[in-house]
């Protein structure tokens, strides 16, 4: 795993001066907070930021460009999570949520709006960096076959690109299916281009001309 000093931690935290539903809620909201920063402490890690949960929020995120963002969320763990991952959207990176909700019936949404880890109350300490570690592991993961599933659908396009305008070359100048490939990658050479450009600029051009 990469050195935790080299990860730029954001913490997303409720407004410490807010008004609580109770004590007994300030308390264990206090306590999950302590853990969780001791951890982050103890573990290395360089949180570059805390930043309240506010209209604010996406911009502030966007000017720091952290590695993963941390989301401490009070009971309303809903609210907050739309604010993170809507200031997310963009440039898309780990976030783990530590909160004391334990109604678990937005999980499966949450996690299919981006959050890497859901964590609910009781962690000690010396489990934030695992914790960590393994939500950084499965969001590497995903990014990669995000993008090799991005790169499998381009080249799916590419073929069929370059399938229509042999089909148009073979059309019009009678030639094979060999030949009609030879000449797109004999232009796209010629002209410094993927074949791939070369098909679109030639379907483009049939299109054009109906």
């Amino acid at each position: 795993m990469p050195d935790p000093a080299a990860s730029r931690i954001v913490v997303v935290a409720p407004d410490p001066l807010a008004a609580y539903a109770s004590d007994e809620q300030a308390a264990r909201e206090a306590e999950r907070s302590r853990s969780l920063n001791i951890g982050l402490l103890e573990a290395g890690y360089n949180i570059v930021a805390v930043l309240p949960v506010d209209a604010f929020l996406p911009d502030r995120i966007a000017q720091i460009q952290p590695d993963m963002i941390i989301v401490d969320a009070e009971s309303q763990a809903r609210d907050t999570l739309e604010h993170v991952v809507m200031a997310t959207r963009d440039a898309r990176r780990p976030i783990v949520l530590f909160t004391d909700d334990k109604d678990t019936t937005h999980v499966r949404d949450a996690i299919a709006a981006g959050v890497t880890a859901y964590v609910v109350s009781g962690l000690a300490a010396e489990r934030v960096k695992p914790v960590l570690d393994v939500a950084l592991a499965r969001f590497e993961h995903e990014e990669r076959l995000r993008r090799e599933l991005t790169e499998a659908r381009s080249q799916l396009a590419d073929r069929k690109l370059i399938d229509r305008a042999k089909g148009l070359m073979m059309q019009r100048h009678q030639i094979g299916e060999p030949e009609a490939y030879a000449r797109l990658r004999k232009a796209a050479m010629d002209k410094g281009l993927r074949i791939s450009e070369i098909a679109q600029r030639l379907v483009d051009a049939a299109d054009l001309l109906g």
